[in-house]
Formats: C-alpha cells, sequence, structure tokens
C-alpha cells in the first residue's frame, strides 16, 4: 500500500511517498522532497505569497517524487493531505491540488490533522512506545499523552507557539530567514559561550519564567539593543528561559501518567539545545528522549502519508464534500482508530 502526502500548512511545501509492509505494517520513505517559500530578513510570510509558492511548486514536486521513487499513479492507494491546522491561504491551496489529483487519478483522498501527522511521523521513526509528546512548531506548542484512542492535550502555549516566538524574534534582530530562523537562532546562540558573563546575567529574561511568550516579545524591544549584549547573548538567553518553560511542563506531564519517555516532535524539536536539555531532565528521571532531525521534524510530506495511511487501513475516507480545510482542528479531535 502507498500513500502520496501533501503538505502546505505554512511555508514549507512537501510532498512524500510512503508504502507499508501488507504483513505487519512497516512503513518504507519511497520520497520526501521538500521547497521552502523565503521571506527577506526582518519579514514575516504573507499567506497569500506562500498560497502563490506553493500553487507554483505543488505540481512539479509530485512528478519529482513519482519519478524519483518510481512509482505510477495506478499503485496509489490514496492521496493524503493537510487539512489543518494552519494558514488558511495556504492549507486551501494544497487542498486544491490534492482534491484534483484525487479526482484526475481517481484515488481516494484522505484528509490529515497536521499535528497527528508529526506525531505518528515521530513514533514510527524513533520506535517510541508510549511516550509524553512534546509536540513545539511555529503555530503550535502542545503537551500530549496518548488515552483512549485520542492524543489527549494536557498543557498547551496561551497566546503564540513557541516556533512563532522565535520567528518574531528573528524579526526584531533581522536575523535571516534562510534555511529557517529557529535555526539561525539556534547557530547564534552558540556563539554565547566565547564572552564570560556573571552568572546572574546569563538568563537576559531571568525574571519572565512565568510570564507568556508575547511578554518576551514586548520586554526584548526595550532592552534588547543595549551596549552589552550582542545578538548571540540574545538568542542564548531566549532559547535557554523558553526551553527551560518546556522542560518543566513536559516534566509534570511526565510525573501525572507515570510515563519514562518524552517524544519532541514539530520544527522546533530538532534544536540540539532542546533535546539536550530535555535528555538531562529525562535522565535524571531514568527516562529517555526520542527525536528526529530535520527531514522529520520540520514541515514534510512524508508525514502526512504516513498518518493518512494509518487513517486509510482503518478505514477513513474523506469524501470530496467534506475535503475542505480549517484552520483551526486540535489534535484531541481526532479518533486515532489505528491505535488500540
Amino acid at each position: 500500500m502507498i500513500a502520496l502526502g501533501l503538505e502546505g500548512s505554512a511555508n514549507k511545501l512537501g510532498v512524500g511517498l510512503i508504502e507499508h509492509s501488507p504483513d505487519d505494517g512497516t512503513p518504507r520513505i519511497l520520497a520526501n522532497i521538500r521547497h521552502t517559500f523565503v521571506s527577506p530578513p526582518g519579514e514575516g510570510f504573507l499567506p497569500k505569497d506562500t498560497a502563490r509558492h506553493h500553487r507554483s511548486w505543488v505540481v512539479h514536486l509530485v512528478k519529482q517524487a513519482l519519478d524519483g521513487a518510481g512509482v505510477a499513479t495506478k499503485d496509489l492507494c490514496c492521496i493524503c493531505y493537510t487539512k489543518g491546522p494552519g494558514m488558511g491561504a495556504p492549507l486551501q491551496a494544497v487542498a486544491i491540488a490534492a482534491r484534483s489529483l484525487s479526482l484526475l487519478w481517481g484515488i481516494k483522498l484522505i484528509g490529515v490533522n497536521h499535528c497527528v501527522g508529526h506525531i505518528e511521523m515521530g513514533r514510527a521513526i524513533t520506535r517510541a512506545e508510549n511516550p509524553i509528546v512534546l509536540y513545539v512548531s511555529g503555530g503550535n506548542t502542545q503537551v500530549i499523552a496518548y488515552a483512549e484512542q485520542r492524543y489527549r492535550i494536557f498543557g498547551e502555549a496561551l497566546d503564540i507557539a513557541v516556533g512563532n516566538c522565535l520567528d518574531r524574534f528573528a524579526r526584531t534582530l533581522e536575523i535571516s530567514n534562510d534555511p529557517a530562523p529557529g535555526y539561525n537562532i539556534e547557530q547564534l546562540a552558540k556563539k554565547y559561550g566565547a564572552r564570560d558573563l556573571p552568572r546572574h546575567e546569563q538568563s537576559l529574561f531571568a525574571l519572565t519564567v512565568d510570564l507568556e511568550a508575547t511578554d518576551l516579545l514586548i520586554f526584548l524591544p526595550k532592552n534588547a539593543f543595549a551596549d552589552q549584549f550582542t545578538a548571540a547573548d540574545l538568542c542564548f538567553s531566549l532559547q535557554e528561559t523558553v526551553f527551560a518553560m518546556l522542560v518543566e511542563i513536559t516534566e509534570r506531564a511526565m510525573a501525572h501518567v507515570g510515563s519514562s519517555q518524552v517524544l519532541i516532535v514539530g520544527g522546533v524539536g530538532c534544536n540540539e539545545r532542546l533535546q539536550e536539555m530535555m535528555g538531562l531532565m529525562a535522565k535524571e528521571r531514568g527516562g529517555s528522549v526520542y527525536a528526529t532531525d530535520e527531514r522529520f521534524c520540520i514541515d514534510n510530506g512524508i508525514m502526512i502519508a504516513h498518518a493518512g495511511l494509518l487513517a486509510y487501513r482503518s478505514g477513513h475516507r474523506t469524501a470530496l464534500a467534506e475535503s475542505a480545510c480549517t484552520q483551526r482542528f486540535r489534535t484531541d479531535e481526532v479518533h486515532v482508530a489505528w491505535r488500540d
């Protein structure tokens, strides 16, 4: 069974092909390609421009994926697309492409929850059994645990997601968006160690631990450009403070459900410092951390293909009349019929 997956909920357009073994359902990745809309430094990506990018590239990427994998359209059992959540115009562009291909090729359509796609791809790659999930990306920050065929949300960002906080932080400092603002913040933060600041200055935001992400951004413009601090200092400080918050709330969830495993998914999840901090916490609890690299953490088509094929095999289908997309599609709305 082979599925085609289309992802385009934000500025990354991904196309993936995955095959599930007919014997035990073991996934095999056949293609996983991506093209990113990159805006100039100091600017975000507008929905209309991002949607235009997706419309321009989707046919090319689908052809590239099929040709590269040696897969014919007759080999596909379903076409999977991101139903939501995400940015409206980019979601619509990809949903229209998926519907068009479904009608053109006469292949079943499967709408996929973007968040569930991240979780299922992370589980498949890392072999984590039943972990607490930290889902941290540009549009979502959630701590999740599985129970009774639902991914239950234990906690989530109150204002903006951590990835969005990093993106806006990068725009304030006019850090490049290529390849991604979060990645460039991570690289700048690594340069912080060259300076020997007093202990009490190692977190510029030490007093804001209990505030929301927007409070950090409000604090930043008023204080960021003091002569004694460099961009590297600020990037290091933001990472340490925000990631400490994530580690603390994840540890609380682990204690609550008695779990010893943490799975980090989402675009911010490939940050090595976040993985390191989470690993230290888990080790102290006798647990372990599971994470993937940028091929699977960052938005991609293969995660949509995988989650869609799991749903397809459990009997789910998306009728053409119900194949709209939505900007708000909560993780815990999905019936996870493929798990016990």
